[in-house]
């Protein structure tokens, strides 16, 4: 009893943290937009300002920002690298092309960006979302090229598929971890992901881009841009099936890794062999060799020519992974200075719904840590002692309402946040508009759907 009055007491340094937080976001938003300083030192310079402002020390600041940078390098960084080579693989060899041919026989005009969400839909169920990005990237690039459509109306459909897989649906690690805390069935939380992602990848996907597109102005970024602009796409290309292959090869990978640990018997070696080619670096370095025999060696490619295109991959994508980096520091910082104990204070002692407080609990965790992971763990930790008494169902949609929760309005405390606005060359106002929106629909039609659910199966 002790231990919760201790949670549930509000202290000065609560209140400061908090302003402090507000403070620092505020000032990486003016640094980047009025002053154009480089986003990866603009979020450096306001992790310190937030962590001087909260109390740590100097020495603490530097260490926090170190580890959470490097953490979330070692995650995303090589991920990252990989699928930049691959990505200029498949569009130089005339893979992206052809995928991208074989797409407009079946869509066309306005059908395009219907046809792109149920790519990322089926492209995105296994993978992280760094590692669907970067998946899909090439396609995107190409498919907007090719029919002669804006940027966004093209991109924005896939980021939507992607989001609510990440933020709904099982195997992903957050829908994980919620269902694990909520000792909700698995099968049911996926069936009812699914009915909830639909509707919310139709309104943030197809629906927002027709709406967005033609209001903002976006070209395609000329660094990124050019990594997609095949050399040999007027020559012969490969054929579909090969090319089809390369892009699903991670996909099925990162599946059977999933299927390993729910039904293959542990300490086996079919568990060990599916454990690890599903883990995301491994899959994406077996595409990339993949991708270097089939679609390089394999059509007659010189080894020199190979090697100059996944070389060229890599500078483009600096300023990229530094920014990540300081985006991975920013919120380790905030978490060593007890942001997460202070956002848990502000939901103790309310009286409101208990999929609505979840939901409300996701959101403030994800405003202030920056990670849906982090938000969907902690959330379902403090939701964990109320649903014990609940049906399977409705710890099921407990589960989805703090996935949903988890990623509204991502914003500048986030890697996702910089991926999207240095691959399709936004600026900050922009990217608001696109990825911060994107998720926020996501977020919010999720919550609607999970109320009307819970109200229905109740």
């Amino acid at each position: 009893m002790q231990t919760t009055t201790t949670i549930i007491a509000w202290a000065a340094q609560d209140s400061r943290l908090l302003l402090s937080v507000l403070a620092a976001l505020i000032a990486i938003v003016l640094l980047i937009s009025f002053l154009r300083i480089a986003p990866f030192l603009a979020i450096l310079m306001g992790t310190f300002m937030a962590g001087t402002a909260a109390g740590l020390p100097l020495e603490k600041i530097a260490s926090a920002f170190s580890k959470g940078a490097g953490s979330i390098l070692g995650e995303a960084g090589f991920i990252i690298a990989l699928g930049a080579m691959l990505g200029a693989l498949m569009a130089d060899s005339g893979a992206a092309d052809k995928i991208v041919t074989t797409l407009l026989r079946y869509a066309k005009g306005t059908a395009i960006p219907w046809m792109m969400a149920l790519v990322a839909l089926v492209v995105g169920l296994p993978l992280f979302f760094e590692v669907g990005l970067v998946m899909m990237a090439p396609i995107i690039f190409v498919m907007a090229r090719r029919s002669q459509q804006p940027i966004l109306r093209v991109a924005i459909p896939a980021l939507a598929g992607m989001t609510a897989l990440h933020a709904l649906l099982p195997p992903h690690p957050g829908p994980l971890i919620a269902v694990s805390a909520l000792h909700a069935d698995l099968g049911t939380t996926m069936v009812l992901g699914f009915v909830v992602a639909i509707p919310a990848v139709i309104l943030a996907g197809p629906l927002y881009g027709m709406w967005l597109a033609p209001r903002l102005n976006v070209g395609e970024p000329d660094q990124i841009g050019a990594l997609f602009k095949g050399q040999h796409a007027e020559q012969m290309q490969p054929g579909f099936f090969p090319s089809l292959a390369t892009i699903l090869l991670p996909v099925i990978l990162m599946l059977g890794r999933t299927v390993a640990k729910i039904w293959v018997t542990p300490e086996t070696t079919l568990f060990d062999m599916l454990n690890f080619f599903g883990e995301p670096i491994v899959a994406l370095t077996v595409t990339v060799l993949f991708a270097v025999i089939v679609l390089g060696w394999g059509r007659g490619m010189a080894r020199n020519e190979v090697g100059l295109i996944m070389r060229k991959a890599l500078p483009p994508i600096a300023g990229l992974l530094l920014t990540i980096g300081a985006g991975g520091g920013l919120k380790q910082a905030l978490l060593t200075a007890g942001i997460s104990d202070t956002i848990t204070k502000v939901a103790s002692g309310t009286h409101m719904p208990l999929i609505l407080l979840a939901w409300l609990i996701a959101v403030a965790l994800r405003q202030a840590t920056g990670s849906a992971t982090v938000a969907t763990t902690a959330t379902a930790g403090i939701v964990a002692p109320l649903v014990v008494s609940l049906s399977g169902t409705h710890n099921a949609l407990m589960a989805l309402s703090i996935g949903a929760g988890s990623v509204f309005f991502c914003h500048v405390n986030d890697a996702g946040f910089w991926m999207v606005k240095e691959y399709f060359g936004l600026d900050l106002k922009q990217t608001f508009a696109t990825w911060s929106v994107i998720q926020t629909i996501v977020s919010v039609v999720g919550l609607g759907m999970t109320l009307m659910l819970w109200g229905l199966l109740g």
